[in-house]
């Protein structure tokens, strides 16, 4: 097979060369293989799609960069990679719009923030994309929903479904606590107005007997293994939460006020990041692709099938700010941006996926499931998945023993096809449908 450049061409500067030098410059026909596709019937089943009557593809290029998690250097340089931004210098947020940023929708997948190594860098870097007038779409990501949640239960009458959702967002969170204190609180009178440390605790955590109450409350809401699975991570969350937080130099008086802060910063009308969540959508439907952070189960699929894209979005922005907190995080909406298709979640069957082929839609593209050889397709209930997680953020990265920060995209195009660009993976994947039902190969 010959090689090729697959992706639009950026100007080869200074700032560009690492990033460069750290991706793949050849090409190949997506491998069937393990690390490529879960099984041997999913690059089949998409290419079947891709040549059904009615399959289309979006009308304008699509770039798919999911799960930053808080790594702003990842992001730019995938924004890089795409070809979508050239940057100008060597700090963050120094970068412009190529031609080709210019015509292309970029598409976040959801999970900008929690893990690392700088929440703040990421959504001032992301308003960055936002002041040149790129054609954004930004999903919602559970950690993203997480922290909304957390901050809202502490505004609102909580019950045995709520009061836990500040606890909930464990460790994961307390580097942005730790980033808002010291750009904000720090050499201030912070300490003014918040309550003790003892009163702080009650405040953040669940009132004891928490344990015994949840699943009588969840009970019917929530599947057994769901409800299992939930008092499993809130036991160690909430025995390990204050000691991540001492960890990290914060007491509970500090976390308590810097989440205040996290408030303002996110739900005034004049707070830095108030854009954030207002901008957030829950799915994007281009051509037969659509765009969300995790999965469907069947509930949300037949309303897809029944109502659509535009009501799906409503119910979500409306359901979000307005909705008693436990109804909303454990619904079928929340599911979107939550399920692994785990025995806990809401289930996705044969039932489901026709549904989702009645509205149009062939191929989930999504993040949520972080992978460490690019992308990868997934067939679920006859439902294509193409799982574009590939592990962005230094500090998982770290953890499961990839170096230094992620870069790639995920670019959909009715000219190119699907490409998948990893770090991870010595050629760029490119899935192409050929006239003849075959994927095209230069020779």
């Amino acid at each position: 097979m010959a090689t090729q450049h697959v992706l639009p061409p950026v100007n080869d500067q200074k700032h560009h060369s690492t990033i460069l030098s750290r991706l793949p410059t050849d090409w190949e026909a997506w491998p069937d293989d393990p690390t490529s596709v879960n099984n041997d019937e999913a690059l089949d089943a998409l290419l079947h799609r891709t040549h059904k009557n009615g399959f289309t593809w979006p009308k304008k290029p699509v770039v798919f960069i999911s799960d930053p998690h808080a790594d702003a250097e990842a992001f730019e340089a995938s924004l890089v990679a795409a070809g979508v931004i050239e940057r100008e210098g060597s700090n963050l947020c120094e970068y412009e719009l190529t031609r080709f940023g210019k015509k292309a929708e970029i598409v976040i997948g959801g999970d900008c923030l929690d893990k690392g190594p700088s929440n703040l860098a990421l959504l001032r870097s992301l308003a960055h994309l936002y002041r040149l007038k790129a054609d954004i779409s930004l999903l919602a990501g559970n950690h993203d929903l997480r922290l909304l949640m957390g901050l809202l239960s502490l505004e609102r009458q909580t019950d045995a479904g709520s009061q836990h959702l500040f606890v909930r967002m464990g460790r994961k969170v307390v580097p942005l606590f730790k980033e808002v204190f010291d750009q904000y609180l720090a050499n201030t009178h912070w300490h003014k107005g918040v309550p003790s440390e003892a009163e702080c605790r009650q405040l953040l955590f669940p009132e004891e007997g928490w344990f015994e109450t949840f699943p009588f409350f969840a009970a019917g809401f929530l599947t057994a293994e769901g409800i299992d699975r939930e008092i499993g991570k809130m036991q160690s969350k909430i025995n390990s939460f204050e000691e991540h937080c001492a960890t990290a130099g914060l007491s509970l008086q500090q976390v308590y006020a810097a989440s205040m802060k996290c408030r303002s910063l996110f739900l005034k009308k004049s707070g830095e990041f108030s854009w954030f969540f207002k901008k957030m959508r829950l799915v994007k439907k281009r051509g037969s692709f659509l765009f969300l952070h995790a999965g469907l189960d069947d509930q949300m699929a037949e309303l897809l099938a029944k109502r659509g894209i535009k009501h799906i979005n409503q119910a979500f922005k409306r359901n979000l700010m307005t909705q008693h907190l436990f109804n909303f995080y454990y619904s079928p909406l929340a599911n979107t941006f939550r399920t692994k298709y785990r025995k806990a979640d809401l289930p996705l069957t044969e039932r489901g996926a026709a549904a989702t082929k009645r509205a149009g839609i062939h191929v989930l593209v999504h993040g949520h499931v972080n992978q460490h050889n690019g992308q990868r397709i997934a067939l679920k209930n006859g439902l294509v998945h193409i799982e574009a997680d590939i592990t962005l953020d230094s500090h998982s990265r770290k953890r499961e023993g990839l170096d230094g920060y992620g870069i790639g995209v995920t670019l959909i195009d009715k000219k190119r096809g699907v490409i998948g660009l990893s770090c991870d993976y010595p050629k760029a994947k490119v899935f192409k449908p050929g006239r003849k039902g075959r994927l095209e190969e230069k020779r």
